[in-house]
């Protein structure tokens, strides 16, 4: 509960660092000035009842951590916070939205410029991989009935799931773009280790026949648009 209150907090400060229309009212149509009432009313009602809940969810949660002797029976070690945090991010859509930008800052070649493909198979197998610990761990305590059900819906449901969807998602795009051969560190230094696509510059990169360099995650996406070099529109076909 404790990170599903962080969880909110950062999302409603986003949403207000993020908003562009500080307005209270809603007009007609977008070219009029004239005020939809029932409209504009339920959105102040809306708007005060967030910021009031915001509110009272900081002063409680500051509330319950400054009454620390109300925690006496509740100490949670570091690996205990560890664990959960981990499993709480792995399954956080709004963590999972903002994954694969921090893998494409970590740079990791493994990965072949694919992180948005990558992310959710990553987020996955940690999640799994730590429902599979503490299902052995409720096993080894003797809680059997709560190992089967953790097995059952956390691993073996998610196992299903992660192989019918965004592990085949990767797979099939992978293949897509395996016929290309990567491109050597004199290659990129000759292309001045820039894309032709995005314009950013390349550690991993793929040659097309036609000899132009891109970033793998840029030639799959111009190859699901069109058989075709983004540059000199050479047909990409191999014999």
């Amino acid at each position: 509960m404790f990170y599903n209150v962080l969880s909110y907090c950062y999302s409603y400060m986003k949403q207000m660092a993020e908003a562009t229309n500080w307005s209270p009212y809603i007009n007609i149509a977008n070219h009029s000035n004239i005020k939809h009432l029932a409209m504009s009313a339920t959105k102040i009602v809306l708007e005060v009842t967030k910021a009031v809940t915001f509110v009272v969810t900081i002063v409680f949660m500051l509330f319950v951590l400054c009454l620390e002797q109300r925690l006496h029976y509740f100490q949670p070690t570091r690996l205990f916070t560890l664990i959960t945090a981990t499993y709480y991010l792995a399954t956080e859509k709004m963590f999972a939205d903002i994954f694969p930008t921090l893998l494409a800052h970590l740079r990791i070649s493994c990965l072949d410029n694919l992180e948005i493909l990558w992310a959710p198979v990553i987020l996955s197998c940690t999640a799994q991989s730590l429902s599979f610990a503490s299902a052995f761990a409720a096993l080894f305590c003797g809680a059997y009935k709560g190992a089967l059900i953790t097995f059952y819906l956390n691993v073996y449901l998610n196992y299903k799931k992660l192989i019918n969807g965004s592990l085949r998602v990767l797979d099939e795009e992978r293949a897509l773009v395996s016929v290309f051969r990567f491109a050597s560190k004199k290659e990129l230094d000759e292309y001045e280790d820039v894309c032709a696509v995005c314009l950013n510059e390349m550690q991993v990169a793929r040659v097309t026949p036609c000899h132009h360099i891109f970033h793998t995650d840029c030639l799959r996406k111009c190859l699901l648009n069109c058989d075709r070099c983004p540059v000199c529109k050479r047909e990409l076909k191999f014999s």
